[in-house]
């Protein structure tokens, strides 16, 4: 049942970019077209999920042990930067065109706050390994969730031609992700 939790908090209810506002940037950077956001949410997860067990890890099996978990932030950036190269260097072999595409996002992930916060956020609640990665997983769905959602939004106001030229690019851009993050708070109320 805690799992289940787990996931709909990271889906809905506590959507880092439409409840707790973290991954911003890249949210509005890269959301122009579905296809690009559908692969910055795909590499998020993957980041996510993956920093998630291994920050875990690090911070269980060697940070605590030896009393220094002072340095959690280094440590974790270390994983999340880590994990960043190994993504960058798959997309770049595997398909060159989503590399292209992703542009200066894609190593803007290791700043990414929302990644750095699911790992810090499953260090304070003291998650177990298996807590971890699915909270992490489910973070970072959400993210996708959101990203795809104001892409396809975006794609549809782009190809609208009666929309006023002041509004046009980052105004509406900002007011739909507004409007979303309102839609999203409707979730608030599901987990306690």
């Amino acid at each position: 049942m805690k799992l289940f939790m787990l996931v709909l908090s990271g889906l809905l209810v506590n959507n880092f970019l439409l409840s707790r506002f973290l991954g911003i940037c890249s949210f509005l950077g890269v959301s122009k077209k579905v296809e690009t956001a559908t692969g910055m949410g795909f590499a998020v997860t993957f980041v996510m999920a993956l920093s998630s067990l291994i920050s875990y890890v690090v911070y269980n099996a060697i940070l605590v042990p030896l009393h220094i978990t002072y340095l959690y932030n280094i440590a974790f950036i270390l994983v999340i930067a880590s994990l960043v190269q190994f993504v960058e260097m798959v997309i770049k072999k595997k398909s060159p065109a989503l590399y292209k595409s992703l542009g200066i996002f894609l190593p803007l992930i290791t700043t990414n706050c929302a990644v750095l916060g699911a790992v810090i956020l499953n260090m304070q609640e003291k998650y177990t390994l298996i807590e971890s990665l699915v909270f992490g997983i489910s973070a970072g769905l959400g993210y996708m969730l959101a990203i795809v959602l104001l892409a396809g939004i975006r794609e549809r106001l782009d190809a609208n031609e009666s929309m006023p030229k002041s509004m046009e690019g980052l105004p509406i851009t900002l007011i739909t992700a507004g409007i979303m993050s309102i839609a999203f708070l409707g979730f608030s109320g599901l987990i306690k």
